[in-house]
């Protein structure tokens, strides 16, 4: 069975860069066709997909994200990576990293347990 763990600071300060690493067990993030998501829930609102990467490497990302967004991957070590720049307060939320069984469809069958991210000086 698959398993997520996000990893990564809990705090960062305003126009910093936020840094999350997914490690990912029982699959392998190049097997077809997953897609391999980060997540997230701002304080009393729904969740937001942020972005995704591929088993074949290519990434998508959320066009109100896009320009801040970077996914990558570490397949020597299973894992893929969040990077967002310049964050504000209004990035502090939940982000879970997931596996998506069927992107297109937004079908998200394993999840991390997420981590808690707080953007304050």
């Amino acid at each position: 069975q698959v398993q997520l763990q996000e990893s990564g600071p809990g705090l960062v300060k305003p126009s910093q860069t936020l840094s999350l690493t997914c490690t990912v067990s029982g699959d392998s993030i190049i097997t077809y066709p997953y897609y391999w998501s980060w997540i997230r829930q701002p304080p009393g609102k729904g969740l937001e997909w942020m972005g995704a990467i591929g088993y074949d490497g290519s990434t998508y990302y959320s066009p109100s994200l896009k320009s801040h967004t970077s996914i990558s991957r570490d397949t020597s070590k299973n894992q893929f990576s969040l990077q967002l720049t310049s964050v504000t307060p209004e990035d502090t939320a939940v982000y879970y990293c997931a596996r998506a069984d069927d992107l297109v469809a937004g079908y998200f069958g394993s999840w991390g347990q997420g981590t808690q991210v707080t953007v304050s000086s």
